[in-house]
């Protein structure tokens, strides 16, 4: 734990900038764009450099902050229960994908698992962009395949990436 803790406690504030530059942001949020406009799921992009040193100490997960960012981005608010998060924490290279109700009781645990490992591995290369938009990728086939677009299909959250 305190090799976790100090890891938190001395990563670089540009940490997450030097791995997703202004342009990586624009063309990840492009892709989301370009994504909700055949489904109508709603993905969110968050990346976080470090946790809060306290935070790391109590013991906090990826997957437990992925579920807090969840809530606080209000990615449940959407009218088919579609939003999907894809949360990086970066320190650590552990992704987490968080999945509303309604996709998640249609999508395997497994499914999203794939889709973290595969973002993971690139990450462990430095490909941290290619790795985010072939993540986006592959959450929009699953929502394409879950929640095709029909008729009215409004954006209901931002496209932009988060930065925490």
């Amino acid at each position: 734990m305190l090799t976790r803790a100090l890891r938190h406690l001395l990563a670089p504030p540009w940490l997450v900038r030097k791995a997703f530059a202004a342009p990586a942001l624009e063309r990840i949020e492009d892709a989301i764009t370009a994504s909700e406009q055949r489904h109508s799921g709603e993905i969110r992009f968050v990346v976080e450099g470090a946790l809060e040193f306290l935070e790391v100490v109590r013991g906090l997960s990826a997957r437990q902050r992925a579920l807090d960012v969840f809530s606080l981005l209000r990615v449940w608010d959407t009218e088919e229960n579609s939003g999907v998060l894809i949360y990086v924490q970066l320190v650590e290279r552990d992704i987490e994908i968080v999945a509303d109700r309604g996709i998640a009781s249609r999508v395997s645990q497994p499914e999203w698992d794939a889709i973290c490992h595969r973002m993971e591995e690139g990450f462990k290369a430095q490909r941290y962009e290619e790795s985010a938009l072939g993540a986006i990728a592959a959450v929009s086939e699953i929502l394409d395949r879950h929640f095709p677009a029909q008729g009215r299909n409004p954006d209901e959250l931002p496209d932009t990436p988060v930065i925490l």
